[in-house]
């Protein structure tokens, strides 16, 4: 038998891609939802908003290197405990689901529009409602990609990356053309001065005007566009899936998505209201570089043109980000499996892709019930989205300040600004994060009325069904006090079925039985080259006697446990691994039928507790002598601590 469970890894290109699919995306809608609250001066707080990510993804990178699966969940449980971990990742759901509406939604009012500006020319005497347009539109996009994650993320990670890749290209285009405008007739930068709105300052309206309102401006500001930092937790979700050396492409890809952040959406937000006229600028509050595009220096026809390709371009990142969350929230649903919050069917694996399809599922009809009663409305999903955003932030941002006077073993990475005072670390840094991440926080349920509403709602609602799933789980007698990861089993009668799984030239077969001695497990993964080496790990279920089929196509509870941990560790070092359980009357024959099968180069395994290393080492050498047809010279290794033994046959 087989797992189909083979684990994959992204590169760190591919995790800042799908991470931008969101962040990035935000480009095409945050201008005029943030203008429509305070008015011009929007671009200068949205650069503002950018810059504080660096910060934020500081602390994510520090999470992260201190939990391979560090979300907030995560963090928040070992820090605070259950309770607290619930309520934060049942606003960060939130989070996730306007993610996904707000981004098809808004991709749906683009396409509009230009369905809209084109018919003219083409004749069609005919317009589509740009509404009741997006909210198909939406449906049809997360439809898709609810197909996409259903089938894994190596494929949906792929389409991010080209995704990404185009708008880099209409980026440098939009950049150019700019220029050269500004370089006709110049530009007007946008103004410094704040523009509240009754709807705009929510509960606190009856206090416009007054000194201390005044005072708390700027913080206001920053929560209306708070929502240029969506996006940031799928970095802790992708992390587990980022091949080695982890915490360095961690830190590559934080960067990578800072600074391509911060120079497309801060920069066309600047642009849009330097170079769109203010007559016409709110006529595009909801596909506001339509208007950038039509606003460029030169012939009507070309501008046309660049507005198509700025639309088309939008669609798809847009559309990219609905990808972003349903992978993100696939990732958080799946840590709080792992802590037994979820009843044992919602963690069934696809039969087919082994992905978590029903959490999929759960999650993708969520977005289409948003989707359905925001009715288009964009700036009215754009003020309940920041919701999430901040208040996942904050209890991050606690829970990894608290951590550190909990947990004071070394780090390998920490936020700066530290300060020891009588032998004791004062994280200043974390401490200032969390007081801004707090204040914005605060400040948004005071006068964000729609987000507060509907997003205690939805937490509420989410944490509710979380505590009926864990009390379900408790009923059961499944506590959740161990870890065991899902898999499927493909059976096949010939072991030699392997070697269409395997395309790398060099093979290593690594024999597992104790989930508690797997140091030659992990020295092989150190070792382990990924572009030239294909790593198999095996083990056996042994059975009395001659075949080495068995009618049970199921992981007993033992096997789980093992190949959990060998997946954790693959995880820790970032190295692909392909599992293999083969059934077998004696394991030194299993062993070596594994080993023929594979084509493998070498064996390791670990230092047995009954035999020693040379009496292992004598039985594999009978045993392959005898099974071995075709002459293949392979090594055997035998690794402790402190012990390592090898022989050539």
């Amino acid at each position: 038998m087989l797992t189909t469970a083979m684990l994959s890894f992204i590169s760190f290109w591919r995790a800042a891609a799908i991470v931008l699919c969101d962040m990035a995306s935000t480009a095409w809608y945050i201008g005029g939802i943030v203008e429509t609250a305070i008015g011009p001066v929007a671009p200068w707080m949205i650069v503002a908003v950018l810059l504080c990510a660096a910060p934020v993804l500081a602390l994510y990178v520090e999470a992260s290197s201190m939990f391979v699966r560090g979300g907030v969940y995560k963090v928040v449980r070992e820090s605070m405990g259950g309770t607290l971990a619930k309520i934060s990742v049942s606003a960060l759901m939130f989070d996730y689901v306007l993610t996904g509406a707000i981004s098809s939604v808004s991709a749906g009012q683009y396409l509009a529009g230009l369905i809209n500006s084109s018919f003219p020319h083409l004749r069609i005497h005919w317009s589509v409602n740009p509404q009741a347009f997006s909210v198909v539109f939406a449906l049809a996009v997360v439809a898709y990609f609810w197909r996409q994650n259903i089938r894994g993320i190596e494929e949906s990670s792929d389409k991010a990356i080209k995704i990404m890749s185009l708008v880099t290209v209409m980026t440098v285009v939009v950049f150019a053309w700019s220029a050269y405008t500004i370089w006709v007739r110049g530009m007007r930068w946008p103004p410094h001065q704040l523009q509240f709105t009754r709807e705009s300052l929510g509960w606190l309206a009856p206090f416009r005007g007054t000194a201390w309102l005044a005072k708390l401006g700027i913080l206001i500001a920053l929560g209306h566009a708070f929502l240029g930092m969506s996006g940031l937790e799928t970095l802790a979700q992708v992390y587990r899936e980022m091949e080695a050396p982890k915490l360095p492409n961690l830190k590559r890809a934080a960067v990578l998505i800072f600074l391509y952040a911060l120079v497309l959406t801060g920069t066309v937000s600047i642009l849009a209201v330097g170079l769109i006229p203010d007559a016409v600028r709110a006529g595009y509050s909801d596909n506001l570089l339509s208007g950038l595009a039509m606003s460029m220096a030169g012939p009507h026809a070309l501008k046309l043109v660049l507005q198509a390709f700025v639309v088309l371009v939008g669609v798809v990142i847009l559309s990219g980000a609905v990808n972003t969350s349903i992978m993100g929230a696939n990732g958080v649903l799946n840590r709080l499996a792992e802590d037994g919050i979820f009843v044992d069917w919602f963690r069934g694996l696809h039969p087919k892709y082994g992905t978590t399809h029903r959490m999929i599922n759960l999650f993708a009809l969520l977005q289409v019930v948003t989707i359905l009663l925001c009715r288009g409305d964009v700036y009215m999903l754009g003020e309940a989205y920041a919701f999430g955003v901040i208040w996942s932030f904050v209890f991050k941002a606690l829970a990894v300040f608290v951590l550190r006077f909990k947990k004071t073993a070394k780090r390998e990475w920490k936020v700066p600004l530290n300060l020891t005072v009588g032998g004791v670390e004062l994280p200043i840094g974390l401490a200032l994060i969390f007081l801004l991440l707090l204040s914005v926080g605060a400040i948004n349920l005071a006068t964000k009325k729609v987000a507060t509403i509907s997003g205690v709602a939805f937490t509420v609602a989410f944490f509710v069904f979380f505590v009926v799933n864990e009390f379900l789980n408790r009923r059961a007698g499944d506590r959740g006090d161990e870890h065991r990861e899902k898999f499927n089993l493909r059976r096949a009668d010939e072991l030699e079925i392997v070697r269409d799984e395997i395309a790398r030239p060099k093979r290593v077969l690594v024999a597992v039985r104790d989930p508690g001695n797997l140091y030659h497990l992990n020295k092989a993964l150190e070792s382990h080259d990924s572009e030239t080496t294909d790593l198999v790990v095996f083990t056996s279920r042994i059975r009395k006697g001659l075949a080495l089929v068995d009618e049970d196509v199921a992981m007993g509870a033992d096997e789980q446990r093992l190949f959990t941990r060998v997946i954790e560790a693959a995880e820790k070092h970032g190295k692909t691994v392909k599992p293999m359980l083969v059934v077998s009357n004696e394991p030194f024959y299993a062993i070596s039928q594994a080993a023929q099968a594979v084509g493998a180069n070498e064996v390791v395994f670990g230092v047995s507790a009954k035999l020693s290393p040379e009496a292992q080492l004598e039985r594999l050498a009978m045993t392959w002598g005898s099974l071995q047809t075709d002459k293949q010279p392979i090594r055997f290794r035998i690794l402790g601590p402190g012990v390592e033994y090898a022989a050539e046959l």
